[in-house]
């Protein structure tokens, strides 16, 4: 779900980037992290759900070479 966020946003110019206010252009690396861990009786698969995503964004603009790798992706959504 939220990779489409991602997406959606980015092809909208609705994701700015911090250093030039420009939007940004692309992103790279995203995983969604998982919310629990195995627990060592083999039943850890279920009820799995996920504690958000990570993601690298990339401005792009220019001469502008903001990176960053955050978990906190929606404060960078322009609403």
């Amino acid at each position: 779900m939220s990779l489409q966020i991602i997406k959606d946003a980015i092809a909208q110019n609705k994701m700015r980037c911090p250093t030039c206010k420009g939007s940004v252009q692309k992103f790279e690396k995203y995983v969604e992290m998982a919310d629990s861990i195995w627990d060592g009786a083999g039943d850890s698969s279920r009820n799995m759900g996920t504690a958000g995503s990570k993601v690298t964004l990339i401005c792009g603009n220019g001469s502008c070479d903001w990176k960053e790798r955050t978990e906190f992706w929606n404060n960078y959504i322009d609403d």
